[in-house]
Protein backbone atom coordinates (compact mmCIF):
# COMPACT_ATOMS: atom_id res chain seq x y z
CA UNK A 1 0.00 0.00 0.00
CA UNK A 2 1.11 3.32 -0.86
CA UNK A 3 1.29 6.63 1.94
CA UNK A 4 1.28 8.81 -0.96
CA UNK A 5 0.50 11.84 0.42
CA UNK A 6 -1.45 13.23 -2.64
CA UNK A 7 -3.78 10.25 -2.28
CA UNK A 8 -7.58 12.11 -2.56
CA UNK A 9 -9.83 8.57 -1.57
CA UNK A 10 -8.94 5.31 -0.20
CA UNK A 11 -11.12 2.68 0.59
CA UNK A 12 -11.27 -0.97 1.55
CA UNK A 13 -13.33 -3.60 0.40
CA UNK A 14 -14.01 -7.11 1.00
CA UNK A 15 -14.68 -10.25 -1.77
CA UNK A 16 -16.01 -13.40 -0.38
CA UNK A 17 -15.07 -16.22 -3.26
CA UNK A 18 -18.42 -18.25 -4.30
CA UNK A 19 -20.73 -15.31 -3.98
CA UNK A 20 -22.44 -14.77 -7.42
CA UNK A 21 -24.70 -13.38 -5.96
CA UNK A 22 -22.88 -10.06 -4.90
CA UNK A 23 -20.42 -10.33 -7.65
CA UNK A 24 -19.85 -6.95 -9.27
CA UNK A 25 -21.04 -4.94 -6.43
CA UNK A 26 -17.02 -3.64 -5.71
CA UNK A 27 -16.64 -2.98 -9.32
CA UNK A 28 -19.91 -0.83 -9.35
CA UNK A 29 -19.16 1.11 -5.97
CA UNK A 30 -15.48 2.14 -7.24
CA UNK A 31 -17.25 3.46 -10.84
CA UNK A 32 -19.84 5.24 -8.60
CA UNK A 33 -17.03 6.95 -6.79
CA UNK A 34 -15.02 7.99 -9.89
CA UNK A 35 -18.06 9.45 -11.19
CA UNK A 36 -18.61 11.33 -8.07
CA UNK A 37 -15.03 12.92 -8.44
CA UNK A 38 -15.41 13.93 -11.95
CA UNK A 39 -13.31 11.47 -13.60
CA UNK A 40 -13.86 11.41 -17.36
CA UNK A 41 -16.73 8.37 -18.66
CA UNK A 42 -13.30 6.47 -20.86
CA UNK A 43 -11.61 6.57 -17.96
CA UNK A 44 -13.97 5.07 -15.79
CA UNK A 45 -15.18 2.69 -18.10
CA UNK A 46 -11.29 1.22 -18.18
CA UNK A 47 -11.33 0.92 -14.37
CA UNK A 48 -14.40 -0.25 -13.93
CA UNK A 49 -13.70 -3.16 -17.07
CA UNK A 50 -10.66 -4.00 -15.10
CA UNK A 51 -11.94 -4.03 -11.61
CA UNK A 52 -14.95 -6.36 -12.82
CA UNK A 53 -12.76 -8.75 -14.51
CA UNK A 54 -10.56 -9.31 -11.23
CA UNK A 55 -13.52 -9.22 -8.87
CA UNK A 56 -14.89 -11.99 -11.05
CA UNK A 57 -11.70 -13.91 -10.79
CA UNK A 58 -11.85 -13.66 -6.90
CA UNK A 59 -15.42 -14.98 -6.94
CA UNK A 60 -15.03 -17.97 -9.46
CA UNK A 61 -11.18 -19.13 -7.70
CA UNK A 62 -10.70 -17.78 -4.72
CA UNK A 63 -11.61 -17.87 -1.42
CA UNK A 64 -11.92 -13.92 -0.42
CA UNK A 65 -9.93 -11.12 -1.19
CA UNK A 66 -9.42 -7.89 0.36
CA UNK A 67 -9.33 -4.83 -2.29
CA UNK A 68 -8.01 -1.37 -1.36
CA UNK A 69 -8.99 1.27 -4.25
CA UNK A 70 -6.49 4.40 -3.95
CA UNK A 71 -7.48 7.93 -6.35
CA UNK A 72 -4.62 10.40 -6.59
CA UNK A 73 -5.04 13.29 -9.52
CA UNK A 74 -2.92 11.23 -11.95
CA UNK A 75 -3.61 7.36 -10.96
CA UNK A 76 -6.19 5.21 -10.09
CA UNK A 77 -4.53 1.80 -8.03
CA UNK A 78 -7.17 -1.18 -7.64
CA UNK A 79 -4.85 -3.55 -5.34
CA UNK A 80 -6.80 -7.32 -5.03
CA UNK A 81 -4.93 -9.70 -2.65
CA UNK A 82 -6.78 -12.98 -2.61
CA UNK A 83 -6.62 -16.30 -0.55
CA UNK A 84 -7.06 -18.82 -3.22
CA UNK A 85 -5.44 -22.03 -4.92
CA UNK A 86 -3.16 -19.18 -6.86
CA UNK A 87 -2.28 -19.26 -10.61
CA UNK A 88 0.25 -22.45 -11.58
CA UNK A 89 1.39 -20.56 -14.89
CA UNK A 90 1.07 -16.99 -15.54
CA UNK A 91 2.39 -17.03 -18.71
CA UNK A 92 -0.53 -19.08 -19.76
CA UNK A 93 -3.35 -17.79 -17.67
CA UNK A 94 -2.40 -14.53 -19.47
CA UNK A 95 -3.09 -15.93 -22.90
CA UNK A 96 -6.71 -15.15 -24.24
CA UNK A 97 -8.91 -18.07 -24.32
CA UNK A 98 -7.27 -20.21 -21.71
CA UNK A 99 -9.06 -20.87 -18.55
CA UNK A 100 -8.97 -23.61 -15.76
CA UNK A 101 -12.98 -22.71 -15.05
CA UNK A 102 -15.31 -25.98 -14.26
CA UNK A 103 -18.07 -26.90 -16.81
CA UNK A 104 -20.78 -25.70 -14.12
CA UNK A 105 -18.55 -22.04 -13.51
CA UNK A 106 -18.91 -22.03 -17.82
CA UNK A 107 -22.91 -22.82 -17.41
CA UNK A 108 -23.19 -19.50 -15.56
CA UNK A 109 -21.39 -17.66 -17.88
CA UNK A 110 -18.13 -17.35 -16.76
CA UNK A 111 -14.63 -18.53 -17.23
CA UNK A 112 -14.58 -18.07 -21.34
CA UNK A 113 -10.68 -17.18 -20.61
CA UNK A 114 -10.60 -13.58 -20.83
CA UNK A 115 -10.31 -11.87 -17.16
CA UNK A 116 -6.58 -11.40 -17.04
CA UNK A 117 -6.56 -10.21 -21.06
CA UNK A 118 -9.11 -7.97 -20.35
CA UNK A 119 -7.25 -6.65 -17.22
CA UNK A 120 -4.38 -5.65 -19.02
CA UNK A 121 -5.84 -4.32 -22.03
CA UNK A 122 -8.13 -1.71 -19.62
CA UNK A 123 -5.07 -1.16 -17.31
CA UNK A 124 -1.50 1.13 -17.92
CA UNK A 125 -0.15 -1.12 -15.42
CA UNK A 126 -0.88 -4.79 -14.49
CA UNK A 127 1.13 -6.72 -11.89
CA UNK A 128 0.55 -10.32 -10.71
CA UNK A 129 1.82 -12.18 -8.33
CA UNK A 130 0.89 -15.68 -7.38
CA UNK A 131 1.84 -18.63 -4.85
CA UNK A 132 0.24 -21.84 -5.43
CA UNK A 133 -1.97 -22.60 -2.42
CA UNK A 134 -1.81 -19.45 -0.93
CA UNK A 135 -3.31 -16.80 -3.56
CA UNK A 136 -2.50 -14.24 -5.97
CA UNK A 137 -2.54 -10.63 -5.45
CA UNK A 138 -3.22 -7.83 -8.50
CA UNK A 139 -2.30 -4.45 -9.22
CA UNK A 140 -4.06 -2.48 -11.52
CA UNK A 141 -2.47 1.14 -12.18
CA UNK A 142 -4.59 3.02 -14.57
CA UNK A 143 -3.29 6.80 -15.52
CA UNK A 144 -5.37 9.40 -14.76
CA UNK A 145 -4.16 12.77 -16.55
CA UNK A 146 -1.91 15.40 -15.38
Amino acid sequence: MSDDPEIMLRERFSIQGGDFGRAGRVSTTIKSMLKQIGFPAPLIRRVAIATYEAEINVVVYADRADVTFEVTPTVIRVILEDEGRGIADLDLAMQEGYSTATDEIREMGFGAGMGLPNIKRNADDLEITSEVGVGTTVRITVLAGE
